[in-house]
């Protein structure tokens, strides 16, 4: 397979064409979901249709999405920062190199908690949308609106700690 063409953007750096390829977070595009974060958006114009990679960057009280479960297993590692882990009603602490692995059916969010901003690279299996997804109520976790309101940035100096 060949490696695939890149463009760069007023936002950032963007792989649309099939093929395997090298990108560096700082230089892609990021997006902003208000209270959900930021994300680094790997995907161009396709999305990769087996496997969901992102790099959340969230601030303290910002959720990577709503308390929700789904029929697919997922899988967070906290790379820089602190979160709170709900999970099954339960709050834990997240701190850097922590691991959270989800089987499907397990309720589940985290949260940007601590003095600052948390980066967390999460991994899921694509192809569900809304089916297979439950989303739950919990004060703790913003509420789940929809990715209307998502808009295009570019990376964000300090978005990313240098590790």
């Amino acid at each position: 397979m060949a490696e695939a063409t890149s463009r760069q953007t007023k936002f950032g750096l963007v792989c649309d064409s099939e093929g395997w390829f090298v990108i560096n977070a700082r230089e892609t595009r990021w997006r902003d979901t208000g209270p959900f974060g930021h994300f680094c958006d790997f995907e161009g114009k396709r999305r990769f249709r087996q496997l969901g990679i992102n790099l959340n960057v969230l601030q303290p009280g910002q959720a990577i999405g709503a308390y929700h479960r789904e029929n697919a297993q997922e899988g967070f590692l906290v790379l820089a920062g602190e979160c709170a882990l709900i999970v099954e009603g339960e709050e834990h602490r997240l701190l850097p190199w922590d691991y959270f692995h989800c089987p499907p059916g397990v309720a589940h969010a985290i949260v940007g908690a601590g003095a600052g901003p948390a980066v967390v690279l999460a991994v899921g299996r694509r192809g569900l949308r809304r089916k297979g997804i439950d989303y739950l109520p919990s004060e703790r976790v913003p509420r789940h609106e929809g990715s209307a309101n998502w808009s295009r940035v570019t990376y964000g100096e300090g978005f990313l700690p240098d590790l």
